[in-house]
């Protein structure tokens, strides 16, 4: 029983080593088939190409895009230019003529404003937006608005960019698309010396005007504001004297002219048009003293800002505190340049402002004088086009001042001026 038992265990074993070997020189066959594959992998990943890409960079790319979109924009450019300007100048001796020249250089500013922005998304180039026109250089008015307009260089030179941009345009759109389909080595090369130019032209002709020509600007039109408020100055000064020293005088000659017809028919008259003369004469005095103190008060000469604000202060219907940190005295012109704004301020603070308290202070802070008026009133001041505050900023402009207003509605409102601080000369 063990015995055969044995030789049927043995055909079995047979088997299963037979089966046991078949297994194993499957598993070493698929292993060197899995294994050939994998060189065979390995050896095609070593010679295998990278993928494909433009051979350009990205900034590249943006200058050949800025070439093709010159002919678009030197198109528009040069028929708006051109329809305005032809239709401008032919019509300049009527009466829509130079306003219509107006209108167009405003376009042209637009119009530079667009190219700079895409000189400084395509090419790189970041060239300064130039200073709008301010109201004071527009100045008041229809006229000088147009006069002002008229003159500006920055809407010239961008009328002058408009009009050869139109061959320069032509010019790169043909060359870059030809280049493009045909001279693709030298596209890279060709796009970055004809986009030179472009950063040439617009810094040449859309950037700013020089420090220098914005400055006799400036000065020019401080000038006119200049010789303007003394005109006003002398007209007011006229009209008070006219209508009120001058004619209390007229009327004092009239009563002692009569007064004098009577000494001797009527004594007690004549005493009373003598007492109503004397009177008149107080009258025509204090008129004479307030007159001369816009002009240019007595005691800012004698004294200096501290005693001179202190009256007007006082003569304020509203309380005011006067601060003044001055350790000497500026030049006079700039002396009573600041106390005519403090007293006009004080005055508007008395007219309008319904304020319980008001505050004046006045310091020195390196180069320049600091005057800052504060009143506890209702708001809203502005310095809109005809109020009072407008001329008092045209007025410390014309000296390189500064003028700034903070009135919100229901208040409390704060002035702000700064006023360059010229040393007093010994004379």
């Amino acid at each position: 029983m063990t015995a055969s038992s044995a030789a049927r265990s043995t055909p079995n074993s047979t088997s299963n080593n037979a089966s046991s070997t078949s297994h194993t020189s499957h598993t070493s066959q698929t292993s060197h088939i899995t294994g050939s594959t994998a060189s065979r992998d390995e050896a095609d990943g070593g010679d295998r190409l990278p993928p494909a890409r433009f051979a350009f960079d990205a900034r590249t790319w943006k200058e050949v895009a800025h070439l093709l979109l010159n002919l678009p924009e030197a198109l528009t450019g040069f028929v708006y230019v051109s329809l305005w300007l032809y239709a401008g100048v032919l019509t300049s001796l009527t009466v829509i003529g130079l306003p219509l020249l107006a209108v167009g250089l405003m376009g042209a500013r637009a119009l530079g404003r667009l190219e700079r922005r895409r000189a400084r998304a395509l090419l790189g180039l970041r060239i300064e937006e130039p200073s709008r026109l301010s109201r004071q250089q527009r100045g008041r008015g229809f006229f000088p608005w147009l006069w002002t307009t008229l003159k500006d260089p920055v809407a010239w030179r961008t009328t002058l960019y408009g009009f050869i941009r139109l061959p320069w345009g032509i010019l790169t759109f043909v060359l870059t698309l030809c280049l493009l389909f045909v001279g693709w080595p030298l596209l890279g090369h060709v796009a970055r010396g004809m986009t030179n130019l472009d950063r040439a032209m617009v810094r040449g002709l859309l950037s700013p005007s020089s420090e220098l020509e914005r400055r006799i600007a400036e000065l020019e039109q401080d000038r006119g504001v200049v010789v303007d408020t003394a005109a006003a100055d002398l007209r007011r000064i006229e009209r008070d004297l006219h209508d009120g020293a001058q004619a209390r005088l007229v009327a004092l000659a009239m009563g002692l002219g009569l007064a004098k017809e009577k000494v001797l028919e009527d004594p007690e008259a004549a005493a009373r048009m003598v007492d109503e003369a004397h009177g008149e004469v107080k009258l025509a005095l204090q008129e004479l003293r307030d007159l001369a103190r816009g002009i240019h008060p007595a005691v800012l000469t004698d004294r200096g800002l501290d005693a001179a604000l202190s009256s007007v202060a006082a003569r304020c219907t509203v309380p005011v505190s006067v601060s003044v940190d001055l350790a000497e005295r500026p030049a006079p012109a700039i002396e009573g340049i600041a106390y005519f704004t403090v007293s006009e301020l004080l005055q508007n603070i008395s007219k309008h402002s319904r304020a319980r308290t008001a505050e004046v202070e006045l310091w020195r802070k390196d180069r320049r004088l600091l005057i800052q008026v504060r009143d506890d009133g209702r708001g809203g001041a502005s310095t809109d086009s005809g109020t009072g505050l407008a001329g008092l900023a045209e007025r410390l402009g014309s000296v390189d001042g500064l003028f700034e207003v903070d009135s919100p509605p229901g208040g409390p409102t704060v002035v702000t001026a700064e006023l360059p601080w010229r040393e007093r000369t010994a004379g």
